[in-house]
């Protein structure tokens, strides 16, 4: 088994784990995601793991070429709208390219914060900070204002750090990530 394939599996079990614990946290303050008019796949997210790029990827060529022809048109598209607002000092607003009719095309393959986002949260930073996150305006709507138990993501995050640390090791990358999604679907990296 490649390098590669060794941290895509490790990274699937551990996504399976965060799925798990989002979806216990969101049936005790009784949330369910349903596409909201504030729809978190128009946020402009950004992507720092090249571990994440590489599952994402993985997903992207199980596709058909079609599919694939299809989805890399509308990232580019969408990167090309994105590099304008940008230039004009306007905050993007555009919905995910993997976004079809309020459904992921890639959802088993989408990143963490695609997974986590939504409830409320806390981090225990290495630093021994500690910090907690809101859940957003539908999570509020409707579960009720109030204090809510926030997820932990501080396990997951230390595992993706640790995963993300051994797989760059053994790959020799160093290269600092900040991407979209429509631009992980764009950019074709060489790491093995």
């Amino acid at each position: 088994m490649t390098h590669e394939s060794v941290a895509l599996e490790a990274l699937a079990r551990l996504f399976e784990d965060m799925d798990r614990n989002y979806g216990e946290t969101a049936r005790r303050h009784g949330f369910a995601c349903h596409g909201c008019p504030d729809n978190c796949c128009h946020t402009r997210f950004y992507h720092h793991t090249l571990v994440e790029y590489l599952y994402l990827r993985r997903g992207l060529e199980q596709m058909t070429p079609a599919e694939q022809g299809f989805i890399r048109t509308t990232a580019s598209q969408q990167v090309q709208h994105a590099n304008a607002c940008m230039n004009h000092d306007q905050p993007p607003r555009l919905m995910c390219p993997l976004n079809r009719s309020e459904r992921c095309l890639l959802y088993a393959y989408r990143p963490m914060i695609c997974r986590l986002h939504g409830i409320p949260h806390a981090t225990r930073r290495p630093d021994g900070r500690y910090l907690e996150g809101p859940g957003c305006d539908d999570f509020y709507r409707q579960c009720g204002p109030g204090t809510h138990a926030p997820l932990d993501r501080s396990p997951h995050y230390t595992a993706m750090a640790q995963l993300e640390r051994r797989l760059r090791e053994q790959a020799g990358y160093r290269d600092k990530l900040k991407m979209t999604i429509a631009q992980m679907l764009l950019m074709d990296l060489k790491i093995f």
